[in-house]
Formats: C-alpha cells, structure tokens, sequence
C-alpha cells in the first residue's frame, strides 16, 4: 500500500467522525470500532495516527480548544469593553448552548473518570486562569474589578465554575445548579463582580445538568 499523502486530511476525517459519535452517544458509549467503521478506515489506519479511543478524544477536545482560545483574543482585544465587561463576555461565549450542549453528551462523568478529571484541573490552573488573569488585571486598573489577587481570584473563579459548577462532574439536579450559581455570584460579589452568572446562563445551566441528568451520560442510573 502506498504512503498516504494526505495524512491531514485522514486526521480531520477520523477527528470529525469521532467528535459526532463522541455527541451521538457518549465517550463511554462510542467504541473504537464504531469509529473505525464510520470512517471506512482501517485499524491500522486509525493507530497510525492515535493511540487510543481516549488519544482521539483529547484531541478532539484540542481542536474545540483552538477555537475558544480564537474567541477570546477576540474578546481580550476589544479596546470598547473594560474588565469587568470582557469577563463577562467571556463567560457568555464560554456558555454558547451549541457548544456546551454537545460537550456534555461527549464527556463521561468525571469523578467516574479521574484521569479526565485531573486532565480538566490541569486546563483550569495552567490554560484558562492564566488566560483569564490579564482581564481581571485590566479591571483592577479601570476600577470596574476590586482585588489585590488577580491571578487567585481568576483560579478561584474557574475552578467553582468549570469543576464544582460543572454538571459532568458528577449527578446535579436543576435545584442543586440553582443553589451553586446563587453561592458563586454572592461570592464574587464583594470583586466588584455583580451576578456574573445572569439569569441567562442560570437557566442554560440548570439545562445542561437536565441533559447530563438523562441524556447519554445516564446520571440516573450513575447516581
């Protein structure tokens, strides 16, 4: 057989195919064979590339990636917002339904899954703080952001939203989601922060922990 001459083009066909199974049915759910007959290529073909189910499903989450970090520059950039604006543009772009609704029927439940989970606390501490870090800088200078701490209070920030208010973390009903919002905006309040978490994204998140709860992570049965 030939050297494939495209090898590109055969990494974005199994990661494309991949990423729909990944939605359709779950991690868990999706098997390499699925994947392998869904592509129409060959086991060899697929371990050329991956080592595993779970190397694929990383970089699916790599290539999302990309496109948050895209996002952001975008929003970091924008001289028309101060601090406190940017970080809530953030928070809005990060909560896109689309996006969020398809990332909770991919992903396991965490704490079934440890290695996900540290590979999540990781993105937290050493990806988006640090992104995260230069807008609550940017407010602390205009005045619309009140701490002493930049760098903590973004690591606080998200690690109550992407790990304790996440709802594939663990099994969360919509009263639970509820409660922890209201926690978190008395909570970052006293920064200047009113109500980051507005009822828009209240109600999509109480949405997702709805899906979590009965869509292809089974929280029903896990719980």
């Amino acid at each position: 057989m030939g050297r494939n001459k495209y090898p590109e083009i055969t990494i974005q066909k199994i990661l494309d195919t991949a990423e729909r199974l990944f939605i359709e049915k779950g991690y868990d759910q999706a098997s390499l064979q699925d994947i392998i007959d869904a592509t129409g290529l060959s086991k060899g073909a697929i371990y050329h590339h991956f080592a595993s189910k779970e190397d694929i499903f990383y970089s699916v989450f790599d290539r999302i990636g990309q496109h948050d970090i895209a996002v952001l520059s975008a929003i970091l950039n924008d001289s028309t917002l101060n601090g406190l604006d940017k970080l809530r543009a953030v928070f809005k772009a990060s909560l896109q339904p689309e996006r969020q609704d398809n990332m909770v029927r991919m992903l396991p439940y965490l704490l079934d899954n440890p290695k996900f989970l540290a590979a999540e606390m990781r993105g937290v501490l050493m990806e988006s703080a640090p992104a995260i870090e230069p807008i609550i800088r940017q407010g602390m200078a205009d005045g619309s952001i009140q701490t002493d701490h930049p760098r903590e209070l973004a690591e606080a920030m998200l690690v109550l939203t992407d790990i304790w208010g996440n709802p594939t973390v663990r099994p969360t009903t919509p009263e639970e989601m509820e409660a922890r919002c209201a926690v978190f905006n008395q909570m970052f309040t006293s920064f200047g922060i009113p109500a980051l978490l507005d009822r828009e994204i209240i109600d999509h998140l109480v949405r997702l922990t709805e899906l979590a709860w009965h869509g292809p992570l089974g929280g029903a049965e896990n719980g």
